[in-house]
């Protein structure tokens, strides 16, 4: 048989295999469990809509043991899109450097139950590796796996402190798999 001919016929079987785990099962006992339904998170970011001022402390080199940071303050500016099951965060804010902006946007997936958040800064216009996770007792958690000066690292967004005119945002970095983290963005909100 030439090799072209094998290809073919091993596509075509692989196709009938395939093919043949898709029919449906027999009877409800051979069907797979539905997930569990689960809390619906849908809300849990409901507290973020509104204006707020910020104190952003940005680590410079968060993995290093070193304390050294950027200090800015400004404005965040969080709105309702798709009726709550998503939102969009504006970030303006000035410190030594100059000014800064920021954009977030944050999806719930209904089906996963989850949120995400992904981030643009304006000075390069592209959006980040997206942040997936939930709330829990009150604080919300959402993680990622990304790069940082070469090195794969976890990140964790954190949301903590949670009442009707404050918050606290951090994200951390363990190079360690999760054992340590290490604060590399702090911010405090207050409700303007």
């Amino acid at each position: 048989m030439k090799p072209a001919t094998r290809f073919a016929v091993g596509v075509l079987i692989g196709c009938l295999g395939c093919c043949a785990g898709l029919r449906a099962p027999a009877n409800a006992a051979d069907r797979a469990p539905e997930p569990s339904a689960g809390r619906d998170g849908q809300h849990d970011f409901d507290f973020n809509f509104g204006v707020w001022k910020t104190h952003i402390r940005r680590v410079l080199n968060p993995l290093s043991g070193s304390s050294e940071a950027l200090e800015l303050d400004g404005t965040v500016a969080v709105r309702k899109v798709w009726a709550g099951r998503a939102q969009l965060e504006e970030i303006e804010a000035d410190g030594p450097k100059g000014h800064w902006e920021g954009l977030t946007l944050f999806l719930y997936d209904p089906k996963s139950r989850q949120w995400s958040q992904t981030f643009a800064g304006s000075a390069n216009g592209t959006l980040s590796a997206g942040l997936i996770g939930s709330f829990k007792d009150g604080v919300g958690e959402l993680f990622a796996q990304d790069t940082f000066n070469g090195r794969s690292i976890f990140v964790r967004g954190r949301w903590s402190d949670i009442t009707p005119d404050s918050h606290h945002f951090e994200e951390d970095y363990s190079d360690d798999g999760g054992a340590t983290w290490h604060p590399a963005f702090i911010a405090n909100l207050t409700r303007e």
